[in-house]
This record gives C-alpha cells, structure tokens and sequence, in this order.
C-alpha cells in the first residue's frame, strides 16, 4: 500500500507548500466512493474545489455539483457544450482574436471520455481512496524541485502543456490521466479567480502513479550541491 501520508508530508516540508496536496479520483460509478464521503452541498468550480481539498476537506461532486461546464466536459462528466466545442465561450471572454483560433485552441484541450459519475477530492495524507491525479499548487522554486525530481531517474526533459485556459481541469488532471504524464501550468483566469491559487504561485498535476516516486526524490534534488534554496 502506497503512504499518502508520509508522502504528502514529506512534499510539503521540503517545498514548503501553503496547503496539502490535493488527490483527485474520477468515479465512474456510485458504487466507488467511499463510504462516509459527503458530496459537496453546492455547485462550485472543480478548480475551487481543488482548493477546498487543499484546505482540508474531503468531498465528492456528480455532474449536478460542476459549476463550470468547462471543467465537466474536461473531466468526463458530460458532453462538449455547443459554445465551448465552436469556440463562441473564449471568444466572447475575449481571449482570442478570432472564431477561429479559438476553436484551434478548444480542440486542442486535453478531455476525458465520458465516463464520470462524480470526482472526489482530499488532501493527500487523508485520502480514502487510491487517486488517479495529484495536485499541487507551489511556488516556481517548489516546481523547479518537482521538475528535477520527476527527471531524476531517467532525465530527459519536461514539456508542459497548456494553453492559458482550463488549467486546473484540463491541464492538471485530465492530461495526466490521460496521457500518464506530469504536467505544469500557469494557471487561467477562471482558476486564479476562483480557486484561490495565489498569485505566486504556479499549478503542477502528477499521475498517482509516479507520486511516491517523485516525493522520494524531491530531498535528493534539494540537498543536491548548489541547488537553489525553496522559499
């Protein structure tokens, strides 16, 4: 059985995180969520929610409870809204110059089938459940470490994927769901408006595959000779 709990603590002393960790398991039935896990009482935005899991608390939300239909759709929960699928969402936000490169960009967005029933969220040392993602919000420093530690067996180099919108949805969980690989981000609008990420801070989402592994190498990358303190 993999320690969440020492590996969540050991993130968090090294890099100095506000906040937990955040695990994140998409459903794909009633019948996984475990027992004594309340659903959220009101919809909300699935990057606030990774925010409240930060803090502390441990929730699941079905489709009903995902504020943002931009955020259901990335994770599995429902279709592709008509205005988001044509691009007309971000273009009226004022994002794009043109229909069309909104569209370019929308089709671009890393989704997952749909196959959801809800997502549950926890901080990481309290998780009931064995999450599909992991996220983090930290500071460039603490991603610098996080970036050397997930190269520290094999190097090679990293190559982030995003777009500057549908960061905490698509860019942190569904992309490494999907793909099997970590990924860091800038953040979005929506997220920095709404989650509570700071303004210092940057977004990182890890498979839960390869946790254990990165949090085993973070003080190897940290104590190494000449690196960078992490503030």
């Amino acid at each position: 059985m993999t320690d969440y709990a020492a590996i969540s603590e050991e993130l968090k002393s090294v890099l100095n995180l506000t906040g937990s960790p955040v695990a994140v398991k998409l459903a794909k039935s009633a019948e996984e969520i475990p027992e004594g896990v309340p659903e959220i009482e009101e919809a909300t935005r699935h990057c606030r929610m990774i925010s409240l899991a930060r803090e502390g608390k441990i929730f699941y939300a079905t489709d009903a409870k995902h504020q943002c239909g931009g955020g259901a759709w990335a994770l599995g929960l429902r279709e592709i809204g008509e205005s988001l699928k044509t691009g007309q969402h971000y273009m009226k936000l004022g994002k794009y110059s043109s229909i069309n490169s909104s569209r370019r960009t929308m089709e671009t967005i890393p989704s997952l089938p749909q196959e959801t029933y809800a997502t549950i969220y926890a901080p990481l040392e309290k998780a009931p459940f064995v999450p599909d993602a992991v996220i983090i919000f930290a500071r460039p420093a603490a991603m610098l470490k996080l970036a050397q530690s997930t190269l520290y067996r094999l190097g090679g180099r990293i190559y982030p994927e995003f777009s500057g919108i549908q960061s905490m949805c698509s860019d942190s969980a569904a992309y490494v769901i999907e793909t099997g690989e970590p990924n860091f981000s800038l953040g979005c609008d929506g997220s920095r408006k709404f989650s509570g990420i700071g303004p210092d801070e940057m977004v990182a989402g890890f498979p839960a595959e390869m946790i254990e592994e990165v949090a085993e190498n973070i003080s190897k990358v940290s104590k190494a000779p000449g690196a960078a303190p992490v503030k």
